[in-house]
């Protein structure tokens, strides 16, 4: 009896212990301290993915799908422009393109 008590009381306090750790946000890491600030890492490298073959609309697309305030980074190179949506770049954050031979990395 005494040892059924104790296994069920070992099964109740990992399953309580278990339940109070769930939800709690991961600790960030300290990876350095410049000027007596520390400074995090919160994300691991690659956790926000890069657009590495970024898809576009043609202007009458883009006209129907995008407000027309919808704010963009253009660019330009010669004769050969892009838009590139603040909207898909607040979740990606990084493009990687080419504007004609031309690599490019635009960045949000």
């Amino acid at each position: 009896m005494k040892t059924m008590i104790q296994i069920i009381l070992g099964i109740l306090m990992t399953v309580i212990s278990y339940k109070t750790t769930q939800g709690q946000p991961a600790q960030a890491k300290v990876v350095a301290v410049i000027d007596g600030d520390e400074m995090y890492r919160v994300l691991a490298p690659d956790d926000i993915p890069a657009i590495r073959e970024p898809q576009f609309l043609s202007g009458t697309e883009a006209e129907e799908q995008m407000a027309p305030d919808e704010p963009v980074i253009a660019l330009r190179i010669g004769g050969e422009a892009r838009a590139y949506s603040l909207w898909q770049l607040d979740r990606h954050e990084i493009v990687n393109d080419y504007l004609g031979e031309t690599p490019i990395a635009v960045t949000w």
